[in-house]
């Protein structure tokens, strides 16, 4: 008999529940305490060798910049390529310009495998090395793999757990969706976001530990432990249940985001990374002579526990560290967060539902105050008072990119700071109704799904 044979009688109980069952196990699982993972991250950091070292550009094994384009690419043609990125939008201070941005059109696996344990859900997570990552060792997913890398591309060592979420029969789907990453930084980028779950016996691997959802949810109050990829996968697990008292009802929260799509007029083109304006190249990598906004820079990487123990290539580097906030509110006695229906170059799709700010603030201090973003005083006062509901700070796909920090918080609001009539572009929708629709794809954003796998996992509660 198959897994997923094994696990059918389980089909007609309330998964949202069993969810919250596990999201109430806190302090400890059926395998490690809570407080003893962070030791665990070090000792399996202190087990391999790690190293990062920065190099330029022209310098990194197996990438080079094409004679014509000067775009910069690997050898194979496969993993992601940077190129340039020219745009124009119908609204904001900045209405057109151009930029470096990664091209990764190949869809990669975020799956966590999930199996229970004395009737509570437990989730297999990774202590994953990328070499952009804050002290290099985060929690990632079960499986966290480019199409690249899970077909061997690089020649190295196959993925491990890969086949629970590549075969039917080897356990059951409970969330499967494609979902966008940086659209900022990825040009149209989509990764598969899996749940699945096992019956079947699952073999041990020292990098790897099974933690419940509330255990997940303690971790997320601490900065740089559980990396982006397990976050966005935490966001997808279906927690929404019927929420009477939404301020606005899922059909008129659909109707107001397809008129937000709609109203936009946005141009997105590739353009030949050589000649994108405003970008210079040096001897170190590319940026703006002005400093703002990032760079892309060169790494050599050593990871005795990857597939490939030795690689080099390109990262970009935020340069400041960002802000992504929700404010919230009671409204009827229901919580609401406010998100933005964001424009964004590198989405498929024009826009997505985003935080209410999110935003790098120091890219913003030449602009006039009026053209800012809204709310960024509200949220930026609160963490500096030590009033937000919640605050840690993230590290981004580090993978792609080095170093790149998000300051995420949780802002209380009244009626003066965030009015149920929000201003255009912005609505209030509760967290199921959020929740619900990360069923879909690029609907909302992978910071948006931060933010919402902090709720999912009891590491908020509003």
């Amino acid at each position: 008999m198959t897994a997923a044979a094994l696990l059918r009688p389980r089909a007609a109980q309330d998964l949202a529940a069993r969810l919250a069952r596990s999201a109430a196990a806190v302090g400890h699982g059926d395998h490690v305490r809570t407080e003893d993972v962070p030791g665990w991250l070090a000792a399996r950091s202190r087990a391999h060798r790690f190293a990062v070292r920065r190099v330029p550009l022209d310098r990194l094994d197996g990438w080079s910049f094409t004679p014509d384009e000067g775009d910069l690419v690997h050898r194979s043609g496969r993993f992601f390529a940077v190129r340039g990125l020219a745009a124009t939008v119908d609204e904001g201070p900045f209405g057109s310009w151009q930029q470096p941005i990664i091209h990764q059109p190949e869809v990669g696996i975020l799956g966590i495998l999930a199996k229970e344990f004395d009737g509570v859900l437990h989730f297999l997570l990774q202590a994953k090395m990328e070499p952009g990552n804050p002290g290099l060792l985060q929690l990632s997913p079960t499986v966290q793999a480019t199409r690249s890398n899970y077909q061997r591309v690089h020649e190295g060592a196959g993925v491990k757990y890969l086949e629970h979420f590549t075969d039917a029969a080897r356990g059951r789907v409970l969330a499967d969706s494609l979902q966008s990453e940086h659209g900022s930084w990825f040009f149209r980028k989509s990764n598969r976001n899996m749940l699945v779950e096992t019956d079947a016996e699952v073999p041990e691997d020292p990098d790897f530990r099974w933690l419940t959802l509330g255990q997940i949810g303690e971790l997320l109050r601490h900065d740089h432990l559980v990396n982006m990829d397990a976050r966005t996968v935490l966001a997808c697990f279906p927690m929404a249940v019927p929420e009477p008292g939404a301020l606005h009802s899922d059909t008129e929260l659909l109707s107001w985001f397809t008129a937000e799509r709609a109203r936009h007029d946005v141009d997105v083109r590739l353009v030949p990374l050589a000649g994108v304006a405003d970008w210079a190249r040096d001897a170190e990598g590319i940026g703006r002579p002005d400093g703002r906004f990032f760079r892309i820079t060169g790494v050599t990487v050593e990871a005795g526990n990857r597939e490939v123990t030795g690689w080099s290539q390109p990262l970009l580097e935020p340069c400041g560290t960002g802000i992504a906030a929700f404010v919230f509110r009671r409204l009827g006695g229901v919580p609401h967060v406010l998100v933005h229906a964001k424009v964004e170059a590198g989405y498929l799709d024009t826009i997505e539902l985003a935080p209410t700010v999110q935003c790098t603030p120091g890219n913003w201090d030449p602009v006039r105050t009026e053209d800012r973003p809204p709310f960024l005083d509200l949220v930026r006062a609160a963490d500096e008072r030590g009033t937000a509901h919640y605050a840690a700070e993230h590290s981004e796909e580090g993978g792609r990119f080095l170093e790149a920090r998000i300051r995420y918080l949780f802002v209380s609001a009244d009626e003066d700071a965030a009015p149920v009539d929000p201003p255009p572009g912005y609505r209030w929708v509760t967290v199921g109704q959020l929740n619900s629709l990360t069923a879909h794809g690029h609907y909302v954003n992978v910071q948006a799904r931060t933010l919402l796998a902090c709720l999912n996992s009891g590491a908020v509660r509003l």
